[in-house]
C-alpha cells in the first residue's frame, strides 16, 4: 500500500498582509500531481487545513479543491482537525466529504464509532487511528489547571494521550497496515518557526514512547519543517507545503509517500515541492539590499517537478523579502524600498544606538508568540509564579477560539463532556 502524507496547509495565511493564495493553489495542485504521480492508495492530510478556525471563502475554495483533487479517481482521503482548525466547520461539511471519499475525523472518537478507519486496496486493508489535535482544556481539567502546578498539568494531559493512543491501536493486527494519523506535538521535536506558541510548549508535549511499536507509520502533523523522530514506531512529520513565516527559512517544504505492507517496515520517500514563493530576510545599507535583491534568482526545479516553481503565467515564483534596513530614519525610505523592490513585504530598520546609550526597539518584537512576550514582561518585574505563563497560554487559546465562534467566551469544557474527549 502506498500512502502519501501532508499536513500543515494553513490556508489564508497572509505574509505581512499580503495574499498567498495563488501560491496555496499552486502547491495544492503540485501535491495532487504527486498523488498522481506516485499513484498512492491513500492520502492523509494531518491537520491544520485552514490558519484560522473563520476561514474566508476562498480559503474554503482552496481547501476543498484540493481534498477533491486528491480524492480523485476513488482515492480515499483522511484528513484530522488541526489546532488551527475550527473542529465544527469541518464537521458541519462532513457528509459531503464523505460523499467524495473524505473522510474527516474533527474530534476524537472511539475505535468502533469513527476514531479508527480501515481502507483497503486490493488485497490489503490499511487500520487507521484518527487523533485530532486534543486541545489541553479538554484533556486536563480546570480544577487541575487552577489548584496544581504546571508540571502536574503537563503529566495529566500527556497521560491522557497516551492514553486515547492506546485504545485507538489496540485493534492493530499483524496482518493489516497500522498507521497513526494525529496533531500533536511529540517530545523532541524541533519547531519550524511559525506554529502557534501556546501550543507547542512543554505542557503540550506528548512523549513518543507513547506510540506503539505496532504502528508502521505515525503521520504527524503540527511542526512545519519535515523530520523523523525515534520511537518505538516511525514518527514522520511532513511539514508544511509553504515556507509561512520569516522563521521558517530554513524549512524545505516536501511531502511523504510511505510503501507499506503488512508486518514490513515503511519505506518512506521524502518528495520536495516547488511550486510557491521563498521567505528570505536582507539586511544592511539600502545599497547592500538593493545589490542582494538584485541577485535572487530562481531556486531550479526538481528533475522530476520541471516546470512547477513557475506560476499560471510561466513566471517564476519571486522570494518574499523581510527587508532590515541599517540606515538613518527619513520620510519615505520604506516606500523608496517597495518601489525599487516590489517583493519586499515588510521594510523595517535595524535597531540603533540612540541618545544616552539606548537602543531603539528591536523590530523582531512584534513578532514573538504572546507567551514569550508575557514570560519577559514577568521576567522583567522578578514575577517568579511558574502556573502564570501556563494559565495565559489557556487564555489565549480561549480568546482565539471564542473570536472564531467555537467556545463562547469564559466557557472552559471539562474533559467527558459532549465534544470533549474520553
Amino acid at each position: 500500500m502506498r500512502v502519501l502524507h501532508t499536513s500543515d496547509w494553513h490556508v489564508g495565511k497572509a505574509v505581512r498582509g499580503r495574499s498567498r493564495a495563488a501560491e496555496h493553489r499552486a502547491v495544492l495542485a503540485e501535491v495532487a500531481g504527486v498523488a498522481e504521480t506516485h499513484d498512492v492508495d491513500l492520502v492523509v492530510v494531518a491537520g491544520d487545513l485552514f490558519d484560522t478556525a473563520a476561514p474566508t471563502a476562498e480559503s474554503e475554495r482552496i481547501v476543498y479543491r484540493a481534498l477533491l483533487d486528491l480524492a480523485a479517481g476513488g482515492r480515499p482521503v483522511v484528513v484530522v482537525a488541526g489546532n488551527h482548525d475550527s473542529a465544527a466547520r469541518l464537521a458541519a461539511v462532513a457528509p459531503l466529504s464523505e460523499a467524495s471519499g473524505i473522510t474527516v475525523a474533527s474530534a476524537i472518537r472511539p475505535p468502533d464509532d469513527g476514531g479508527v478507519l480501515e481502507v483497503r486496496a486490493g488485497a490489503e486493508v490499511a487500520r487507521v487511528a484518527l487523533l485530532p489535535f486534543p486541545s489541553q482544556r479538554y484533556v486536563v481539567t480546570a480544577d487541575l489547571l487552577l489548584a496544581g502546578d504546571a508540571a502536574d498539568a503537563h503529566a495529566e494531559y500527556a497521560d491522557r494521550v497516551v492514553r486515547i493512543l492506546r485504545l485507538l491501536t489496540e485493534g492493530f493486527r499483524a496482518d493489516t497496515v497500522n498507521l497513526v494519523a494525529a496533531h500533536l506535538m511529540v517530545m523532541g521535536g524541533t519547531m519550524g518557526g511559525g506554529e502557534r506558541g501556546a501550543h507547542t510548549v512543554f505542557d503540550y508535549w506528548v512523549p513518543a514512547t507513547g506510540f506503539p511499536g505496532s504502528a508502521q507509520y505515525v503521520a504527524l502533523g503540527h511542526l512545519h519543517r519535515a523530520q523523523h523522530l525515534p520511537g518505538p514506531a516511525p514518527l514522520h512529520y511532513c511539514g508544511s507545503p509553504l515556507q509561512l513565516d520569516f522563521g521558517e527559512v530554513a524549512n524545505e517544504p516536501a511531502v511523504n509517500v510511505v510503501e507499506v505492507r503488512p508486518g514490513k517496515p515503511a519505506v518512506v520517500t521524502a518528495v520536495p515541492l516547488a511550486a510557491g514563493s521563498r521567505l528570505r530576510t536582507l539586511r544592511g545599507t539600502l545599497v547592500d539590499v538593493l545589490a542582494a535583491a538584485a541577485e535572487s534568482p530562481a531556486p531550479p526545479p526538481p528533475d522530476d517537478l520541471a516546470g512547477v516553481p513557475t506560476d499560471a503565467a510561466g513566471v517564476p515564483w519571486p522570494d518574499h523579502l523581510r527587508i532590515v534596513l541599517d540606515e538613518p530614519p527619513r520620510a519615505g525610505l520604506a516606500d523608496e524600498v517597495r518601489e525599487r523592490i516590489p517583493s519586499a513585504v515588510e521594510v523595517v530598520l535595524a535597531p540603533r544606538e540612540a541618545a544616552g546609550g539606548r537602543r531603539s526597539a528591536d523590530p523582531d518584537r512584534l513578532r514573538r508568540a504572546p507567551r514569550d512576550l508575557f514570560a519577559e514582561y514577568l521576567t522583567e518585574h522578578d514575577v517568579a509564579d511558574e502556573r502564570l505563563v501556563p494559565l495565559f497560554d489557556e487564555l489565549v487559546d480561549e480568546v482565539t477560539d471564542a473570536a472564531a465562534g467555537d467556545l463562547p467566551p469564559g466557557r472552559v469544557e471539562p474533559a467527558g463532556s459532549p465534544g470533549a474527549p474520553a
